[in-house]
């Protein structure tokens, strides 16, 4: 199936490299897998982690069910549901992932109703895709370490009120949330056992480095991501007193050891708050705008790269953990926010757009070698599915460097699709 290549790519200092793409499954029902920061593949390549729903949109509630499973790729890409959940959204799915210190293992949340559970409703399965063997764990979880030993967990509640995109739509009533406890914000969960501790405090993270911004808000974490030899983690810290206008959202880039120590502020987006109202009329106007601070990922285990502003410049900004070294990387090709992570072999960066005037999202390719932009695909999207049921393309390496899953509803249905890049990344570098 063929895309439709830029009007002019040169114009945005890339190449156009047409990719083959081939939807997976037969468009039986809806898939997507959700956020672009997990692997989606199993280690032999053979397996293929999806979300199934009846509809492209719907108002979730807390009775939306979704079903997941894999392609598998053994059997002509069938779909093969091993499970459900009620605690799901769009934008991130049920954050269903492979564990990678085992053999046939993932992890997703699902609905709980534990007595005294720290967060009520909410927990997690664990579930041996062969045997059939399954656990419960007693946290949702956000994000599991490469090497398979323990979780990161937060308040799904502090995200369904403050950034309902990604939160999940509790059973029972909830108090009301306070701004800044000290009893909440990130926890580490044993993945084994169960156990957690909670290790960075939002009353903690509202005390460090302070500025004036924050002390009337309500405070949330998101965005956590990993080091691939697990001993250092990211995330943002967000603040808000107008959770319906991002553009008024601050945000704080933080590294930190598992068990919450040395950690460190790469960057602050603290800025001059617009008033009140005055929010831009595009759906994904505040995603473009240059004090977003967003999509942060590893490259390796001491840098990590972020869209967002540094002395007052937005760029794609790579930081050497743990330093005050930021060095800016494509600044002339890789001029708007998107979902970028790094090739297995750490030499190529993917990442997308959101959506220009005629509704199309570029799917990109960046050398880190040659500091050359390729786009490799060019997908539509209708506008009419607004923003909790947007659908960004999401872009996710297989293991071996030469393909990428995405999302996209440019058939009319959401559907995941596999973009063979290997001409591209295969290919010598062009100077």
């Amino acid at each position: 199936m063929a895309t439709t290549p830029v009007t002019d790519p040169l114009a945005l200092g890339s190449i156009w490299a047409r990719c083959p793409v081939t939807r997976l499954g037969d468009g039986s029902a809806h898939h997507f897998f959700g956020y672009y920061n997990k692997p989606v593949w199993n280690a032999a390549g053979t397996l293929a982690l999806a979300n199934r729903v009846d509809a492209m949109q719907s108002d979730l509630g807390r009775l939306a069910a979704a079903q997941v499973g894999v392609f598998d790729m053994t059997q002509d890409g069938v779909f093969r549901p091993f499970g459900e959940t009620t605690t799901w959204n769009f934008q991130m799915g049920c954050q269903l992932q492979w564990l990678e210190n085992t053999a046939s293992s993932v992890v997703f949340n699902t609905r709980s109703f534990a007595e005294q559970a720290l967060y009520p409703d909410f927990g997690a399965t664990v579930l041996d895709i062969v045997t059939g063997e399954r656990r419960a764990l007693p946290l949702p979880i956000y994000v599991v370490a490469p090497s398979g030993e323990y979780a990161l967990c937060i308040s799904y509640d502090r995200l369904q009120l403050a950034h309902p995109t990604i939160g999940y739509f509790p059973h029972s009533v909830r108090p009301p949330l306070d701004l800044a406890p000290p009893d909440d914000g990130i926890h580490r969960m044993d993945m084994a056992t169960g156990e957690h501790q909670l290790v960075i405090s939002l009353r903690q993270l509202r005390e460090f480095d302070a500025v004036a911004s924050m002390d009337k808000a309500f405070h949330w974490v998101t965005h956590m991501e990993i080091a691939p030899g697990s001993g250092r983690f990211l995330f943002l810290h967000r603040w808000t007193e107008c959770f319906e206008d991002e553009t008024r959202w601050l945000h704080r880039l933080f590294t930190a050891n598992p068990d919450g120590s040395d950690l460190r502020l790469l960057e602050c987006g603290d800025h001059p708050l617009s008033p009140p109202g005055a929010a831009p009329e595009g759906i994904f106007d505040y995603e473009k705008a240059i004090y977003q601070l967003s999509h942060p990922t590893w490259r390796d285990d001491d840098h990590v790269m972020i869209w967002g502003p540094h002395d007052h410049q937005a760029h794609y900004h790579l930081y050497t953990d743990r330093t005050d070294e930021v060095e800016i990387v494509g600044a002339d090709c890789l001029t708007e926010n998107g979902h970028m992570t790094y090739s297995p072999d750490g030499r190529w960066m993917v990442s997308d757009t959101y959506p220009d005037e005629e509704d199309h999202r570029l799917l990109i390719l960046y050398d880190t070698v040659s500091k050359r932009r390729y786009d490799v695909g060019r997908f539509y999207t209708d506008p009419a599915l607004g923003k909790v049921n947007r659908c960004d393309l999401h872009p996710r390496w297989n293991r071996s460097g030469d393909a990428i899953c995405i999302d996209s509803v440019h058939e009319g249905e959401r559907q995941m699709y596999v973009v063979d890049v290997s001409d591209v990344v295969g290919a010598p570098a062009r100077s």
